[in-house]
């Protein structure tokens, strides 16, 4: 018989043996990992038990640690791709910015709580004009699971509305639906298209409306000026023409 396939929470928990000294929780999640024999018991001189991971376990971390770093390669693809994109329609455009954003307070909305945003891409229209900076949102979500634990969190979805005139999800394809999207935010799902035989470049994207944003009128305020005044736009796409500039 084949393996079982690790979930989520059982490799978190090898991580977790690995980067500590074993000690053991006791727990019914620790008997699954021995029972499958991704741990083993040890016994110092002393009579103290200590977890460690088997060659199976340290195998099934190694699995795990490749499919995360897939999926955070596939991200920043689809971050830097909805960046170029956004360039090219006319905006200057910031990358895993830092931002703090304002909320009423839950219990006593005339009271302001900052809650901590990153949104993966947010961009301003190039213009001279404060009235027309238009900036928005746009969050990327690449893994179902990743998006569903964002959407329980509601402060972090406020956060970027105060942020952006629009507010955007930008969904790998196939992994949620519009209706599953709160009504404030935009859709767009990035259709992934294959790599070219023997290239190194990332593959494409092709991207399709889902439903559009809602837009609302907004200037940043004072510490988003002082927040992108303090970190560097991204460079301005190259051409075609360009692209090829210094190949053989």
């Amino acid at each position: 018989m084949s393996p079982p396939r690790p979930t989520v929470i059982q490799v978190r928990r090898l991580r977790q043996l690995w980067r500590s000294a074993g000690w053991p929780c006791q727990d019914m999640l620790e008997v699954e990992l021995l029972a499958l024999g991704w741990l083993e018991r040890q016994q110092d001189a002393h009579g103290r038990e200590t977890l460690r991971l088997t060659a199976p376990g340290i195998e099934v971390l190694h699995i795990g640690l490749q499919k995360n770093r897939a999926a955070r390669d596939r991200h920043e693809d689809l971050v830097a791709r909805m960046a170029t994109e956004l360039q090219r329609a006319g905006r200057i455009v910031w990358r895993g910015l830092s931002l703090r954003a304002g909320l009423p307070h839950e219990d006593d909305p005339e009271r302001m709580r900052w809650v901590n945003a990153m949104p993966d891409v947010y961009s301003v229209r190039n213009t001279t004009v404060e009235d027309y900076l238009e900036p928005a949102v746009h969050e990327i979500k690449v893994s179902r699971s990743d998006l569903l634990s964002e959407l329980r969190r509601p402060a972090k979805a406020q956060a970027y509305l105060a942020l952006g005139g629009q507010c955007w999800y930008v969904l790998r394809a196939g992994i949620a639906t519009v209706e599953e999207i709160p009504p404030a935010f935009g859709v767009l799902f990035a259709h992934e298209l294959p790599r070219a035989t023997g290239s190194d470049h990332a593959a494409g994207f092709r991207f399709e409306l889902g439903r559009p944003a809602p837009r609302r009128a907004m200037k940043p305020d004072f510490n988003t000026w002082m927040t992108l005044a303090k970190a560097a736009p991204e460079s301005p796409p190259l051409d075609d023409a360009q692209d090829l500039l210094g190949e053989d």
